[in-house]
């Protein structure tokens, strides 16, 4: 008589989603990627070396004269200088006023409040492109343009919702009990506000300003259409100008790339710890 063995199946089936997800997320990184590892490999290479050996050639020996010449363009410094004025006020600006909006529309709700809301919330959906002809025209008709006072109202003005839109909601879970105990101790609404309110909201705040410091920094359509003079572009603007003597100068548009990218990282890594915290706050509840 044969001895029947019972064959049990193992608990521990081997799962091909993990792996799968794992390939398609590797692969979307890559391609992600793919234009940071084309500038970094642009940036280190002379001119004649990308003509010759092409872009995502890895080069035989690091040359670093294009940042040297990037550092030591006093074009340059003026790109910066420009972006870093039109950058610090509109940021500063659009929280400021983003942040007194979302006090009055969580903590101080009027007639029509909800309706205005969602009306000041809708600019976030108008593409910028419908609008430029006429601020064209207006700032024109002010004698603004080839100055950064456009860009910088412009950036304000279209950075108000989203300010407007999460303040409002971080006020929200501020509670009412603490605004009540200000003010039975005789403190006004304005320092309720920066007393009692804004002290809670630093991961909003950390949020909003890395958000808007990249939105602004990086931008290239504003500064665009309303500068015109080498004197007044940023430095998104500036890329795009720096020519060689004889042809595109591939290797230090690169190089100005990466070195025009550092303030905002610097922004995201100051901010990192209340901007993780503000991203997933509400996330999980206790």
């Amino acid at each position: 008589m044969v001895d029947q063995v019972a064959i049990i199946p193992s608990s521990r089936e081997f799962n091909p989603w993990p792996v799968v997800i794992f390939i398609c997320l590797l692969v979307l990184a890559g391609l992600f990627l793919a234009p940071t590892i084309g500038v970094i490999l642009s940036s280190i290479k002379t001119t004649r070396e990308i003509a010759e050996g092409g872009l995502w050639d890895i080069p035989t020996r690091l040359f670093l004269g294009n940042f040297v010449e990037v550092l030591a363009n006093p074009a340059v410094h003026r790109y910066f200088l420009n972006t870093f004025l039109v950058t610090v006020p509109a940021t500063a600006a659009s929280i400021a006023l983003g942040v007194l909006a979302g006090y009055v529309f969580s903590k101080l709700p009027f007639w029509g409040s909800n309706l205005l809301f969602l009306v000041l919330i809708s600019g976030m959906f108008f593409p910028p492109q419908v609008i430029l002809i006429p601020l064209f025209q207006f700032f024109n008709s002010l004698g603004l343009i080839d100055t950064l006072w456009p860009i910088i109202f412009i950036h304000t003005a279209l950075g108000i919702p989203i300010c407007t839109l999460l303040m409002r909601n971080f006020f929200a879970t501020v509670p009412n009990s603490l605004r009540e105990a200000a003010i039975l101790e005789g403190a006004n609404e304005f320092q309720v506000l920066t007393r009692v309110a804004l002290p809670l909201s630093l991961p909003a705040l950390a949020v909003l300003a890395t958000l808007q410091f990249t939105w602004i920094w990086n931008d290239f359509l504003w500064p665009l259409i309303f500068t015109q003079s080498d004197e007044k572009r940023t430095i998104m603007v500036g890329i795009v100008n720096l020519k060689g003597q004889y042809s595109v100068a591939w290797g230090v548009q690169g190089a100005l790339s990466l070195v025009a990218s550092l303030p905002t990282l610097i922004v995201f890594l100051f901010f990192q710890r209340y901007f993780i915290k503000g991203m997933t706050m509400g996330a999980v509840k206790g």
